[in-house]
């Protein structure tokens, strides 16, 4: 079995950096050294990027909006699953930045825009991945919240709001086990993120313990002493694209020749990268070796067309159904067995020139979208359009059924709608990596309106039809201000972009197969002026004040009391909940350390030692807080209780912040308990001056509700 001990100076190096762009058939390759294999790195996170024979599964925030661990979970071990069956060492996600802008780029792939809710899910995916036996490499550590200049711009951030918030999900990514993090494009306070001695040595490496590898973002690197002291792999290897020089390598090994570095760097480099391969079991003698060619996929020399799906679609269309957002409802929905039904717009219907796959990297698709463009994308092996299910659903009804694509001919949009029993207008808006710019928008949407004359057409629509039902796929937010409030627009489904079933997984809401119970994870707004950030734009090297603080999405919101259109956390459902019977108790018998916790109670700062961050005593359930949720409908359905904590007024936090949540199915009339714990941790902020967690003194309130502003349940605890 290979050891680093008998690896050479630079043997050590190889395992560091890799092989140059292209130069393998994954996207990011290291070499063999020894017995020891070198690693495949491929994107991404919903799909084995480049692979035929794969699931394209629903995007990361459409894996949020569900709000469902179990759903989280199974996503993870079946990613986990496809990206081993093809042998990949390293899947390169989850992708866990949080959506500070709402025109971000890149937002679908990631969790949303609380770091709560961001780090479980986070945490979860995780967990599945690594189950599945791929590494999982959280990313783009830190500050990466536009497309924009993203490799020509400082996010200036302060400390607190670093720790509150963007390092969160990468802490709770730590606690999960991830075995890889990838630092990011930016600088973070004018200090490149990949050679960042604050970011990766003194936060991640010792403040949380971190025992994995960081990796840069492709061509990431800026120089060679820099980044040694706190990276530890080079991706793709090569300095530019077929260069054929990198600033690892050669470089790397002639700074420890010359005493410019010292070699237990490079061991611990090198035994970081091989901790992880042997953590995830990928020693063992059947581990697939590669199969599949991400950059030649018709090559038959290097692609053994392995089919690595099994039953996944089952997955995705759970995960679709449970991830589309019912906004709206008068008693428009659930549809039964309508006499007729229109469908119109391109996104109701497959793509009419270019098939599924050709704008999954550049976007640009005209039929359904189901996901953004960029590596975080995919190819579908197949992909089920709204037409498809529908149409399919209209037959086993016996539903006059007729469709519609073109966006722009609104009378013919009209004469189509035009008395039938319902007609439902499908809206979508894109964006995807900064690597390419699609009608204007370079990747981060340039606007937050809908694409292809959407809101034209559905207003169109419903001059003709009193039963106009919107289905919205889309990356992020619009303003939906031109016609939300059109009576007769009567039903709205926010369906994000949610991989190759969308088309079953809308029918099942659409037709109450599924009851809706997803929740939005970011905020609505009424106007695009009211979010707190927005894209900082120009050609020259950027500066991308944080200066909104820890005040980013509902936290903005409610603290200068702006009304949204729809809150962060909100959804409907075909039935009814009531909450009830709040109760909250401490959680005695605990094994930790007296002084640590006494510290910590009386507002003390707490140990510095390695690992803080993620302490047991800190994070162990403290307070448990139950009450009674009951299905006062008539169907069955599912509720997504949340908590959402309140800090006393001297600890200068938000109003409230989500600190809790789960999910529970209910049978009409059924009455369940439901538990939920908060640790010392989630009481706790950020004290900059001794750096370290403490709580702030005083009574903190505790607010249960079905979403951050319909609040149910109200109490107290001082500790």
């Amino acid at each position: 079995m290979p050891k680093v001990a008998k690896f050479s100076l630079e043997e050590k190096v190889n395992v560091s950096t890799g092989v140059g762009w292209q130069n393998g058939v994954c996207v990011g390759n290291t070499p063999p050294v020894q017995d020891y294999p070198g690693l495949c790195l491929e994107d991404s996170p919903l799909a084995v990027r480049g692979a035929d024979f794969v699931t394209g599964f629903p995007s990361g925030i459409n894996t949020a909006a569900t709000w469902k661990r179990s759903l989280i979970r199974a996503r993870g071990i079946a990613l986990g699953e496809e990206h081993k069956g093809k042998g990949v060492n390293v899947i390169l996600g989850p992708m866990m930045n949080l959506g500070r802008v709402a025109q971000g780029g890149r937002n679908w792939e990631g969790f949303g825009a609380d770091p709560y809710l961001a780090g479980e899910v986070a945490f979860e995916t995780i967990l599945g991945l690594q189950e599945g036996g791929v590494q999982a490499c959280a990313k783009h550590y830190i500050n990466n919240e536009q497309e924009i200049q993203r490799t020509m711009e400082t996010s200036e951030v302060d400390d607190r709001t670093e720790h509150e918030l963007y390092a969160l999900p990468f802490l709770r990514s730590v606690m999960a086990g991830v075995a890889s993090i990838m630092c990011s494009y930016n600088q973070v306070n004018g200090v490149y993120a990949c050679e960042n001695d604050r970011t990766l040595n003194q936060i991640l490496k010792t403040e949380f313990g971190f025992q994995g590898y960081v990796m840069t973002d492709w061509f990431a690197e800026h120089s060679t002493l820099s980044p040694a002291a706190g990276l530890d792999m080079a991706m793709p290897g090569d300095i530019g694209a077929g260069t054929g020089t990198s600033y690892f390598g050669a470089n790397l090994t002639a700074a420890v020749r010359n005493g410019l570095l010292p070699e237990e760097r490079i061991t611990n480099m090198a035994e970081r990268i091989l901790a992880a391969w042997y953590f995830l079991g990928q020693d063992a003698s059947d581990y697939p070796s590669p199969n599949f060619n991400a950059f030649d996929p018709l090559d038959d020399a290097t692609n053994q067309h392995v089919d690595v799906q099994a039953d996944h679609y089952k997955i995705v269309r759970d995960i679709g159904s449970a991830s589309v957002v019912l906004l709206k409802n008068e008693g428009a929905l659930p549809l039964n067995k309508p006499r007729s039904l229109a469908i119109i717009g391109s996104d109701a219907g497959p793509a009419k020139v270019t098939g599924p796959n050709i704008g999954s990297n550049q976007g640009g698709i005209d039929g359904v979208l189901a996901v953004g463009w960029g590596s975080g994308a995919t190819n579908f092996t197949y992909l089920i359009s709204p037409y498809e299910a529908l149409q399919a659903r209209a037959r086993q009804d016996h539903t006059a059924f007729q469709w519609f694509f073109d966006d722009f001919n609104l009378l013919g949009a009209q004469v189509v709608a035009n008395r039938k029993e319902a007609a439902i207008v499908f809206l979508q808006s894109d964006s995807g990596e900064g690597f390419f710019t699609l009608d204007g928008n370079p990747g981060d949407r340039k606007n937050l309106t809908a694409w292809h004359n959407g809101d034209a057409l559905v207003e169109a629509v419903a001059a003709t039809n009193n039963n106009t039902i919107v289905v919205v796929h889309s990356v992020g937010p619009l303003i939906l201000e031109s016609w939300i409030e059109n009576p007769n627009v009567t039903a709205v489904l926010w369906a994000g972009v949610s991989g190759q079933e969308t088309g079953n997984a809308i029918a099942d809401v659409l037709y109450g197969d599924y009851n809706p119970s997803a929740r939005l994870p970011y905020t609505i707004a009424k106007d695009p002026t009211d979010y707190p950030t927005q894209i900082v734009n120009g050609t020259d090297f950027l500066t991308v004040p944080y200066s909104e603080g820890l005040f980013i999405d509902y936290r903005h919101f409610d603290a200068n009391d702006i009304e949204p259109r729809f809150e962060f956390g909100f959804g409907l459902s075909y039935t009814k909940f009531s909450y009830h019977g709040l109760k909250i108790s401490a959680i005695h018998g605990q094994d930790i350390d007296g002084e640590e916790e006494a510290n910590w109670a009386a507002g003390n700062p707490t140990p510095q030692a390695v690992g803080s961050s993620t302490s047991l005593w800190l994070h162990r359930p403290a307070w448990e807080v139950t009450f009674k949720v009951k299905n006062t409908g008539h169907v069955a359905g599912t509720e997504i209780p949340q908590l959402y904590l309140r800090h006393p007024k001297l600890a200068n936090e938000p109003p409230q912040i989500l600190k809790g949540f789960t999910d529970m199915d209910l049978e009409a009339g059924e009455t369940k308990i439901v538990s939920l714990t908060l640790s010392r941790f989630d009481l706790s902020i950020w004290d900059v001056d001794n750096q370290s967690w403490v709580k702030p003194n005083g009574t903190f309130g505790i607010t249960i509700g079905a979403s951050s502003r319909d609040l149910r349940l109200n109490g107290t605890l001082t500790v």
